[in-house]
């Protein structure tokens, strides 16, 4: 008689807690870009008018654009030193153990940056909630490792590609309710207790990680395979980067300049929304910021299923490149209406995180990849820590102009711009040298007949693994594929 872990019943429901591992962390990460006007709003308004149905006055947290953008740069550079620690300590210690101390950390992380508000107008308000999105960032990207790597073991040979793609889309689920729930709910509550809602969903989280353990560790005993996956210990070493070949760096810094344009415009949409085009409110610029994760989150499992069969992933990273070239000069130099640019953006990003991240496996050796993928998503985030910061002084540093100068908003889309030209230059070089080595990013598909290069970037040793301990390594290293995407 079967066991229930060998039914396919038990797989979807680890998936489904699984899933829910980074539902909260998602929506709280980006409950800043939602509340932006109250982050950088004066800390009183005592003598407030209404002018044509908008408070010329906006009460708040007092912090400058500087200062506010200095809110994503340090999560983006926590994320760039822990995420290489953290797979070495999932490798060594088990995935239960990462995932009770990274879920961990992020209700720690986002309770810490929730307890900041509650000290408006003095010394501690910015230490405190840098602390906590230092916090939060330590566990947050670390988390989605050990996410990925459970859905990896549960779903290789079956339902991988799909099982990607819902956890994925759940994730992204949390980040488009925060951009159409959270302005609602900070009129209603205000500031702190919105902050603290964020917290709370963390600790569903937690309380997902609890169950996913449980569900794991039972599984894995009836499959009988608990005492031989804890032996496992995959060593990183500082030397097997001198391996790593020059289409795995091209494609790295593609990744990184494609990112340093999506998510620190994120941060800045909703108040660069208001700020252009007048006609909308702060509820309706949220709505209109989040259309990007809105179409990542219907995009995300048939892109991924389709890149999958399709391939051509070197093709489909030059294409989103020149494609988002547009997005950034329509919001800089005309007054199309945004919603345009945040769709066609999220419709590029998503194309993006299916061929982009996919990639690295077939561009660097096996034995090798745990260390490319840690590095790659250090470079992505130190990149948009940089970004990030650039953008906070192009936008100035006085929190006390109601609006930001277009002038500042036309020279941010520049930057945007300049990244997005590095990233076509960057990833049509990519294609240069996937051509004359063989060209394995582009193959037309999944099911080629044609024999792949020999050598250690081959397709079919990290595809199509026999079995015993080279089957799990690439079930694990599958997982890592979507880190941040």
């Amino acid at each position: 008689m079967a066991q229930p872990a060998e039914r396919a019943y038990y797989r979807f429901v680890v998936l489904f807690f699984n899933c829910l591992l980074t539902f909260g962390s998602y929506f709280c990460f980006d409950i800043p870009s939602v509340l932006q006007d109250q982050f950088q709003g004066n800390l009183t308004c005592p003598n407030a008018t209404l002018i044509n149905g908008t408070v010329d006055c906006v009460e708040g947290l007092g912090m400058s654009p500087q200062q506010y953008n200095l809110l994503y740069a340090i999560y983006a550079w926590t994320n760039a030193v822990v995420v290489i620690l953290a797979g070495f300590l999932i490798d060594k210690l088990g995935n239960r153990f990462g995932v009770f101390l990274f879920s961990f950390l992020c209700v720690l992380g986002s309770s810490i940056f929730a307890l900041g508000s509650h000290f408006k107008g003095t010394p501690y308000l910015l230490p405190l909630m840098l602390t906590g999105r230092l916090l939060f960032g330590s566990g947050n990207g670390s988390l989605t490792i050990v996410q990925n790597r459970i859905t990896a073991f549960w779903f290789k040979g079956k339902e991988l590609a799909l099982a990607f793609g819902l956890t994925l889309a759940f994730s992204r689920l949390g980040s488009v309710l925060n951009f159409f729930l959270t302005q609602r709910f900070e009129e209603r509550f205000g500031m702190q207790w919105t902050l603290w809602g964020g917290a709370i969903l963390c600790v569903l989280g937690f309380m997902s990680a609890v169950l996913v353990s449980a569900l794991d560790k039972i599984g894995m005993r009836q499959l009988g395979l608990d005492g031989a996956i804890q032996e496992e210990s995959r060593k990183v070493r500082i030397q097997d980067v001198k391996l790593l070949s020059l289409r795995y760096w091209l494609l790295v810094f593609t990744i990184m300049f494609f990112y340093n344009g999506i998510f620190p415009f994120i941060a800045d949409a909703s108040k660069f929304i208001q700020d252009k085009y007048s006609d909308y409110s702060q509820k309706e610029a949220a709505y209109i910021a989040g259309a990007v994760y809105d179409s990542s989150l219907v995009l995300s499992a048939s892109v991924g299923i389709l890149i999958d069969f399709v391939g051509l992933r070197g093709v489909f990273a030059l294409a989103c490149a020149v494609l988002t070239l547009p997005v950034f000069g329509l919001l800089a130099f005309t007054f199309v209406p945004p919603l345009v640019s945040t769709v066609w953006l999220g419709v590029t990003y998503s194309f993006a995180a299916a061929s982009m991240w996919p990639s690295i496996p077939l561009v660097v050796p096996q034995a090798t990849l745990g260390t490319a993928m840690g590095l790659a998503t250090s470079i992505q985030m130190v990149g948009i820590g940089v970004s990030n910061l650039v953008v906070g002084q192009i936008l100035g540093t006085k929190s006390s102009e109601t609006k930001i100068p277009l002038w500042r908003w036309q020279r941010m889309m520049i930057f945007m711009l300049a990244n997005t030209i590095s990233c076509i230059i960057t990833s049509v070089l990519l294609n240069i040298v996937d051509h004359r080595q063989g060209g394995t990013l582009n193959k037309t598909t999944k099911r080629s007949g044609a024999p792949a290069p020999s050598g250690p970037t081959d397709r079919e040793p990290l595809v199509d693994g026999e079995e015993g301990q080279d089957e799990e390594d690439e079930g694990e290293d599958r997982a890592d594929r979507s880190i941040n995407s």
